[in-house]
């Protein structure tokens, strides 16, 4: 049997119950806790993940006296079985009955932006006209968010620009967001209103690991990107944020995303020469939406 995106083929589609039962082993890491969350008996449960390898040809588990734990292909499965199952749930709520008017889910993912107060707006306005209307958010950064788009997983995708934006249909929000650098108070760039490339050479820098941030930061730092230490990169900016009030260096990021207030250990310092990046919400062309995601984009076209 072979996995292929959100299908497992071989003669019968895997039932979507079966691969409940799975996360909720893997979740549990017993069969006993499992059957208990599940309200059904151990040997059924057991038997039906044993039926489960044997029609995979793969061995999920690794069965130890008191605990199970996930092999390679398990964990594999269990990722893709979370996809699967948010995907069905998905689209059961688009063809949810509207007779009590607009009703549904709206998925969002996108990076970390102070424009995402845009974002906030317009979800308010429309969840107070249809309060039956749900929003979920994901963070991540771009790779990610266009992953969950193309799987169909997210309506949406707030994008940091620079972006690939060639296979969707894009509203630009009316912000620039800035770069500059966050680091702890006592720190000695500190005192600086600006923060230059000389500045930073041979510092310890936290970066983003996303591909275009590291063309747009070349660029920036020009010639003197031979003298730039990378002493760590990071996804999302919170954990990034721990590493630089522990001491590890300095964080290259947008403004406004850690708060830098009176009882923050943070101050953040803008880069000289400027650098600021647009932002953006993208969906895939020809998209065909539910009500509630249609709803969404007239709602945000309001706020700007």
């Amino acid at each position: 049997m072979v996995i292929t995106g959100y299908t497992v083929m071989e003669g019968e589609r895997m039932e979507l119950r079966v691969l409940r039962y799975f996360l909720a082993v893997a979740r549990e890491g017993t069969i006993s806790g499992a059957a208990c969350a599940l309200h059904v008996t151990q040997p059924t449960l057991s038997r039906q993940m044993m039926e489960l390898e044997e029609e995979l040809g793969k061995t999920l588990f690794l069965r130890g006296k008191r605990s199970i734990s996930l092999t390679e292909e398990g964990l594999f499965l269990r990722d893709r079985a979370r996809e699967i199952l948010a995907l069905v749930e998905k689209t059961e709520s688009e063809f949810a009955d509207p007779a009590e008017g607009v009703c549904g889910d709206v998925y969002i993912g996108g990076g970390e932006t102070f424009a995402m107060r845009i974002i906030a707006r317009a979800a308010c306005a429309l969840q107070k006209a249809h309060p039956r209307v749900t929003f979920h958010l994901f963070s991540g950064n771009a790779d990610t968010v266009a992953e969950r788009i193309a799987g169909g997983l997210d309506d949406f995708g707030v994008f940091i620009e620079p972006a690939d934006l060639s296979k969707y249909d894009v509203i630009r929000l009316p912000v620039k967001e800035t770069w500059g650098i966050l680091m702890r108070k006592d720190s000695p760039l500190a005192s600086k209103d600006v923060i230059t490339p000389d500045d930073l050479a041979g510092l310890p820098i936290l970066v983003s690991g996303q591909t275009f941030v590291e063309n747009e930061i070349a660029g920036w730092l020009g010639e003197k990107a031979e003298r730039f230490h990378v002493a760590a990169t990071y996804n999302l900016l919170f954990n990034a944020s721990r590493m630089v009030e522990e001491g590890m260096g300095y964080a290259l990021c947008l403004e406004g995303i850690v708060s830098t207030s009176s009882g923050s250990p943070f101050c953040f310092r803008p880069l000289k020469p400027s650098l600021e990046a647009g932002v953006c919400v993208a969906w895939k062309k020809y998209q065909r939406f539910s009500k509630a995601s249609a709803l969404f984009i007239e709602y945000l076209k309001k706020e700007i």
